[in-house]
Order: C-alpha cells, then sequence, then structure tokens
C-alpha cells in the first residue's frame, strides 16, 4: 500500500505525468513486497518552494508513504531511482531533489484497516 505524493515548482505535461506514472510504479518493486497493483500516486505542481533561501532553480519534493517498513539499502535504491526519474523526466537537478520516507502502521483501505 505505497503512496508517492510528488510536489514540484514546475509544471508537468501530460506525457511527462503518464512516464513518472509508469516509471514510479516500476521503480516501487525495489522496496520488497511493494507492487504498482497497490500504489497510488499523486501529483502537486507549479508550487511555491524554496532550497537554501533561494526559488531560481526548480525544486522536488517526494514522500513516500508505505504501509510498514523496508531496509536501509532498498530505500536507497528506490532514492536513486526516483530522483533519476525526476531529473529526466522534468530537468530538475539531483541536488534539488527531496525524498522524505513514512512507515505507517496503521493503513485504511476499502473501510478496514490493515
Amino acid at each position: 500500500m505505497p503512496y508517492i505524493n510528488t510536489t514540484v515548482s514546475t509544471s508537468i505535461s501530460k506525457e511527462a505525468q503518464t512516464s513518472i506514472k509508469t516509471k514510479l510504479g516500476k521503480a516501487i518493486s525495489l522496496i520488497p513486497g511493494k507492487t504498482e497493483s497497490w500504489l497510488m500516486l499523486s501529483f502537486n505542481e507549479n508550487m511555491d518552494m524554496y532550497f537554501k533561501g533561494s526559488n531560481e532553480k526548480p525544486l522536488a519534493y517526494v514522500t513516500v508513504s508505505l504501509f510498514g517498513s523496508a531496509s536501509d539499502s532498498a530505500y536507497d535504491a528506490l532514492t536513486a531511482e526516483i530522483t533519476k526519474i525526476i531529473s529526466e523526466e522534468l530537468s530538475i537537478e539531483p541536488a534539488c531533489i527531496y525524498v522524505k520516507y513514512e512507515e505507517i502502521s496503521h493503513w485504511g483501505w476499502n473501510g478496514v484497516n490493515f
């Protein structure tokens, strides 16, 4: 039950959004037991964002929420892949991309909790 929320300071074309969706759908499998079949995504574009006191460069903040947890090595692999995807698709420098992980112990779906 992963959820990935991508917030960027730039626009995201429908083509780029579809490509990012597809690539993140594959990338989530870097976390053992996680698949695209349970993945939910959202995109927030054209957000006012500042990094190091400046908004001169395009920025991205990606939050990955997971039911349960994963190993440090799995998070490292997913961070590398997410950074690559966002950098390639939206021309955002890797040094301007944050990836945050949230491990969730209670997750509701379809009227019940896991």
